[in-house]
């Protein structure tokens, strides 16, 4: 999410032989990693040369300017909630920087990576499949950083598990942090991780109240733990005080939903749901909605649900990428998610500016756009393109300039794609979605543009960028029937080595990611602000 506009352009071609342009190693790297699914393979690329050019780019990187890559990782972690690239271009960049003798920074960067109380343990795990299991000062120090900040009661019992390579206990023997300070009982709670992972038979201490509560729970024979769920009151439990009934119980004692299943030792049903919804969070309650469904919750339970994602603030907190509220709708067998749904989307996508003038949003719906995003996710980079193209045309109509937006889809021909008026995002989303193939299955980007243009004020272009050659002359790129005036946005939503639009050229700029700051660099560029880093 930048202007990409740094050096002089070179020339190259797209995978489908189009005219492409060649970036700078710090835009090709930006663009690469709010786009990359590590370990996954894209249309045009494998995973393992995907990986292998995001290591090469993040060595480029770190050797030549640190600081940039030092706030780059800690941005694409906490900015772009991108955990795997943070963490693979963290443990690079130190590696690289090793390597070439230049110490600092390290320890820095490998603290950014980490946000989530299982992330030191993926550090590990990364450095250590890689590189072996020397550990040098800038990781262990890095690592030790990031538990001190994130080790607690809670985080441990939702993480620590003997399904991880490198369980809490593991981190700690490796690492040896300190306890924080302002943290109470962290060191207890170190020292307990420890007894766990070596297997002592040692009490939890009374100073984790949490784990207290929650060894109770497990010290429940089997036959008991329903109805004590049921009944709000486990054996053993009356210190326990402000719970009530199951759900307090539960979230006293850090139980997540998987932990609560695994505890029951049987099916999770509508009672089991409703004690564990309460404390749940929102990617979690998102990701269960199908399950909520088939478990038969009330509706009343289900209206508490709704609440939340209608919540601004909470979805804000939550950090969800977009794309997760439309996989959501898209899981949900019921009717009863769908207008908090709609919600929930609008407040992550919030950043849409509203652009004077006239806009034309040019969707790729060639076959490569047809790909996932992710193996474990349903939504592909069409859904993708979709949502930021009728988001765009929704914000215009909702701004009451309607007409302003014209939306088109391009294959190998063009389609013109209109919104119901008043009509919802997310349906908006699959309607366009289904015209996959009405114009074919090749990327003719020039062509659509030099079918479409027609004196806009800006052209956005959202589309992998693999675009064939211009069907009458080869030689003529993505940009070239739009007048150097008139400012071009390609969103680009896979982060290919090639770009179709010149990246040295005055109003050409290319953007990318999954995440809500799509629109909120778009809206900045947009505004004719200078070149800038969102960072």
């Amino acid at each position: 999410m930048v202007k990409f506009n740094k050096l002089a352009t070179k020339t190259t071609a797209t995978f489908e032989g189009g005219k492409a342009y060649k970036r700078d190693a710090k835009a090709d790297l930006f663009l690469l990693a709010v786009t990359n699914m590590v370990g996954e393979d894209t249309f045009y690329e494998s995973a393992d040369s995907r990986d292998q050019r995001y290591r090469e780019l993040v060595h480029t990187v770190a050797v030549a300017d640190p600081e940039w890559m030092l706030r780059f990782v800690a941005w694409l972690r906490l900015g772009a909630n991108m955990r795997s690239a943070a963490i693979v271009a963290a443990c690079e960049a130190v590696r690289a920087r090793l390597d070439a003798g230049a110490p600092g920074h390290g320890r820095q960067l490998i603290d950014a990576a980490c946000q989530r109380a299982d992330e030191p343990g993926e550090v590990l795990a990364y450095w250590t499949g890689r590189y072996g299991r020397a550990l040098p000062k800038p990781v262990k120090r890095g690592v030790a950083d990031a538990v001190a900040r994130l080790y607690t009661e809670y985080s441990f019992a939702k993480y620590d598990s003997d399904a991880k390579g490198f369980r809490f206990g593991d981190v700690i023997d490796l690492v040896h942090p300190a306890a924080a300070a302002d943290k109470p009982g962290q060191g207890e709670l170190f020292r307990h991780a420890l007894d766990r992972r070596h297997n002592r038979d040692n009490p939890v201490p009374e100073a984790l109240p949490m784990l207290t509560a929650r060894a109770r729970l497990l010290a429940l024979p089997v036959d008991q733990r329903r109805p004590a769920l049921l009944a709000g009151v486990a054996e053993g439990a009356e210190g326990a005080e402000g719970a009530e009934g199951g759900p307090g119980r539960l979230a006293e004692a850090g139980m997540t939903w998987e932990a609560l299943a695994g505890w029951l030792q049987g099916p999770m049903d509508k009672a089991a749901w409703e004690a564990v919804i309460p404390s749940m969070g929102l990617m979690a309650l998102a990701r269960n909605l199908r399950n909520f469904d088939e478990a038969g919750v009330s509706d009343g339970a289900a209206w508490k649900v709704c609440a939340r994602f209608l919540d601004a603030d909470q979805v804000a907190r939550s950090r969800m990428l977009p794309y997760r509220w439309l996989s959501a709708y898209k899981a949900a067998p019921s009717l009863r998610w769908g207008h908090a749904l709609e919600g929930a989307l609008g407040h992550a996508i919030a950043g849409i500016p509203e652009l004077p003038g006239r806009t034309l949003v040019l969707v790729d719906t060639s076959g490569s756009m047809t790909g996932r995003v992710s193996a474990r996710s349903t939504v592909t980079h069409l859904d993708i393109g979709a949502l930021i193209g009728v988001a765009l045309a929704d914000r215009a109509a909702g701004s009451g300039r309607a007409g302003d937006v014209d939306l088109v889809g391009f294959a190998d021909g063009v389609f013109t794609h209109e919104l119901a008026k008043g009509g919802s995002v997310l349906r908006g989303v699959e309607a366009f979605a289904r015209r996959s193939g009405e114009v074919g299955h090749g990327t003719r980007m020039v062509d659509a543009v030099a079918n479409s243009y027609d004196e806009h004020d800006r052209v956005v272009i959202v589309s992998d960028m693999q675009t064939f050659p211009y069907y009458y002359n080869r030689d003529k790129g993505a940009d070239a029937f739009i007048p150097d005036t008139v400012p071009v946005f390609g969103i680009n939503t896979t982060g290919y080595g090639p770009s179709a639009l010149p990246p040295g050229k005055a109003n050409r700029f290319e953007i990318g990611g999954f995440s809500d700051k799509v629109f909120t660099m778009f809206g900045l560029l947009a505004a004719g602000d200078g070149p800038a880093w969102p960072f």
